[in-house]
């Protein structure tokens, strides 16, 4: 970790999400000012389920909030379903390549927030409306949505953290067209108020039908949560109905099923209920002189690779480093941060890609494959390979390693 020193520099965070926490954590140990803007009325609480692997856990410990953490996913059978009832082995997301710590995402959200220094300043129902910059400095006009005033203020670098559809991202590069890529499929997420019926709270189950799935991810502490998904032609008009009317003509007309039919109830008086579209980011650079893109802003792996909060926190950490390497050029910093990170979110975008289809089959080929790699997952003789392939093989390295800090004098071992 750097030494911290007072560097006299000022830096905009805009997002109090999991990237945005972290990277004002990152940026007060290497002696910035963090300014955090959220345009939310206040910090957010809840969330659904994520998953933290090795770079993840890696730039936590370095933050300061590992210790903060643990591994909420429990020791539960994992079941295939039918809209009928009947249940077979299964394969839950404990399965996939990699050996992920689960937990919601306001648990990490929570855990960075806890740590930063009272000092740092947050200001909510804010955003920026206005970003112009020169060799110096950058000068921002920021909004007050509660009361409609504004103010300009400089700063010496601009970080949007701001998610998918990130302000800072259409102020600064130009407008989202340019740079998401639909995958023509929508997610409705939310958390249970009680396991579900029939099962334990330990077990995950999963429904999976061609062009639609339900996951349900299971906690040792608490409740599930719910991933439901499923193909659309029309991106622009599932966001045109009210969302549990859509997900339940979706999931329509044939009979729903115990399992499938209590999750559809559960949507119906859920409280906080994600519903998007699922898409990644592609650009050809990640910053425009000083200001830079961090965590879905920049990249979106899609929850498909399960790498968000990892990938997010990882860049966050980096991009301290680099800067405390680079004190004397903000523009150097950025640029030896991202030819770092970009090969490994190259290849994690295209694992999002592929990893859809184990969360939702797209035809019933796919299905069927599905299928055939449950069964040789339980087979004697080819478990063996598919336990390499799950600890040892590309996907399940690329997704322990901690590649914000790749070197052995720097390399974090973090055990699950």
């Amino acid at each position: 970790m750097d030494v911290t020193n007072d560097s006299g520099r000022r830096a905009l965070v805009v997002g109090l999400g999991v990237s945005g926490i972290a990277t004002a954590l990152r940026l007060r140990q290497i002696g910035w000012t963090p300014v955090i803007i959220e345009r939310a009325a206040g910090r957010r609480s809840g969330g659904y389920f994520i998953a933290l692997f090795g770079a993840g856990r890696a730039a936590a410990r370095r933050l300061g909030i590992l210790d903060k953490l643990t591994d909420r996913g429990p020791d539960g059978a994992a079941y295939d379903i039918d809209r009928a009832g009947r249940r077979r082995p299964g394969l839950g997301f404990k399965d996939f390549p990699g050996r992920p710590w689960l937990m919601t995402r306001g648990d990490v959200e929570a855990a960075g927030f806890a740590a930063l220094p009272s000092d740092v300043e947050i200001r909510y129902a804010t955003v920026p409306t206005r970003i112009e910059q020169d060799a110096d400095g950058v000068t921002v006009t920021l909004a007050d949505t509660g009361d409609g005033t504004s103010l300009t203020e400089r700063f010496d670098l601009v970080v949007g953290a701001d998610g998918l559809r990130s302000t800072v991202r259409q102020l600064a590069f130009g407008p989202h067209e340019k740079y998401l890529r639909r995958l023509n499929y929508m997610i409705a997420a939310f958390q249970m108020r009680s396991a579900l019926p029939g099962y334990d709270q330990s077990d995950s189950v999963i429904l999976a039908e061609p062009q639609r799935s339900m996951w349900i991810f299971p906690f040792k502490d608490g409740p599930p949560t719910v991933l439901l998904t499923y193909h659309t032609d029309d991106v622009d008009a599932e966001f045109t109905r009210p969302k549990a009317d859509r997900v339940c003509e979706v999931f329509g007309p044939e009979p729903t099923g115990p399992a499938l039919g209590a999750v559809l109830d559960a949507l119906e008086s859920a409280e906080d209920v994600l519903f998007d579209s699922v898409e990644q980011v592609h650009m050809d650079t990640w910053h425009h002189g000083r200001v830079v893109l961090v965590g879905d802003a920049a990249w979106c792996v899609t929850l498909y690779a399960g790498m968000g909060a990892s990938t997010g926190m990882a860049g966050a950490d980096l991009l301290g480093t680099m800067l405390a390497r680079h004190p004397g050029s903000v523009t150097e910093a950025l640029t030896q941060w991202e030819q770092q990170l970009r090969p490994v979110i190259r290849y994690l975008q295209g694992n999002g890609m592929q990893m859809r289809s184990l969360f939702v089959p797209a035809t019933r080929f796919e299905l069927v494959r599905r299928r055939i790699m449950l069964r040789v997952s339980k087979m004697p003789v080819t478990s063996p390979l598919f336990l390499w392939w799950r600890t040892r093989g590309k996907v399940a390295r690329m997704k322990d390693m901690d590649f914000a800090h790749p070197g052995p004098a720097v390399r974090v071992r973090v055990h699950a």
